[in-house]
């Protein structure tokens, strides 16, 4: 049985799939292997995000990516800690009773972003169900204590679904983030097994109503291909998304962080990537990244550049 140990306290870091069956991992092909990292660029990242006692969603989530953005001092940051209240059956992120926030946290995101010199930012976290706002007024601060240290970085969000908790949307937005960003994950059919705790609908209306706030705002949504989801569903979601007014859609491929984990029933090949950006593309978002390797926050920077040049082209 594969139990996966969180390597600072030595607990075990999904409790609650501890008991769960082992199943079968599938070999990857060679279009969704990477290079383990190892540059000096890598090194440099990650010695400021420990100066400054900064988690990423980079190494809880096991992001395979990683090699390439650290070298080019590009990480997600993850605030409120590293424990999330929820247990999804895809995620690699530590589950349990997270710590109380750390009010220090916004002023040192602030100042990785400088010494960084990140032009984009992206900042997400896990989620906070114990707090009444879902950590709302924390996305604020650190929001604002970016612009306070780097004016001119802009800054993308990518939040939990803030479910049952009012008013906590309007307290992100209101702070201006340049690109609010929640992921739906997969199709509504597979929610109570791939992502129990949240629910198709509320994600949805999170996303629209960003844009019954400020329509001006950028609004960016990402799914996984590879869980057993049908291409009929997948289709579905995109006409949902484009019915909220979401701009900036992602599709990467799923991949198994253990055997306690959903399993991967399907690599996607990179073809079927392709056309799935064409639909998208023709359902009329403003931009779309689809591959194996895509995830919500590679190439942040260079796809918000171009997604502002796709909204000033259809002016």
């Amino acid at each position: 049985m594969t139990v996966v140990f969180d390597t600072i306290t030595g607990k075990p870091r999904h409790p609650e799939k501890a008991h769960r069956p082992d199943s079968t991992v599938l070999r990857k092909p060679d279009w969704i292997r990477v290079k383990a990292p190892v540059s000096n660029g890598y090194a440099a990242t990650h010695a400021i995000m420990r100066e400054n006692g900064l988690h990423t969603v980079c190494e809880e989530a096991g992001c395979p990516n990683i090699g390439e953005c650290w070298e080019k001092k590009h990480a997600t940051f993850m605030i409120m800690g590293d424990t999330c209240t929820r247990a999804c059956a895809f995620c690699n992120v530590k589950t349990g009773l997270p710590a109380a926030l750390d009010p220090n946290e916004p002023a040192h995101v602030g100042e990785a972003t400088a010494k960084l010199g990140l032009a984009h930012i992206v900042v997400t976290s896990v989620d906070r169900d114990d707090l009444p706002d879902g950590g709302a007024d924390h996305f604020a601060q650190t929001i604002r204590a970016i612009r306070a240290r780097c004016p001119s970085t802009t800054i993308e969000v990518l939040t939990p679904d803030f479910l049952r908790k009012d008013g906590a949307v309007e307290q992100v937005v209101a702070a201006r983030p340049d690109v609010f960003n929640h992921n739906l994950e997969t199709v509504p059919s597979l929610y109570l097994t791939v992502r129990p705790g949240a629910r198709y609908f509320a994600s949805l209306r999170l996303l629209q109503r960003v844009k019954e706030i400020d329509a001006t705002m950028f609004t960016k949504s990402g799914i996984m291909v590879g869980l057993g989801e049908e291409r009929n569903e997948v289709l579905q979601v995109m006409d949902d998304l484009r019915s909220a007014g979401v701009d900036f859609l992602t599709i990467g491929q799923y991949l198994q962080p253990t055997r306690k984990h959903h399993p991967v029933l399907r690599f996607v090949p990179p073809d079927e990537f392709e056309a799935l950006k064409t639909i998208a593309f023709a359902k009329g978002f403003l931009m779309v990244s689809s591959s194996p390797l895509t995830r919500s926050s590679h190439h942040a920077g260079e796809d918000f550049a171009r997604l502002k040049a796709a909204r000033e082209a259809r002016a």
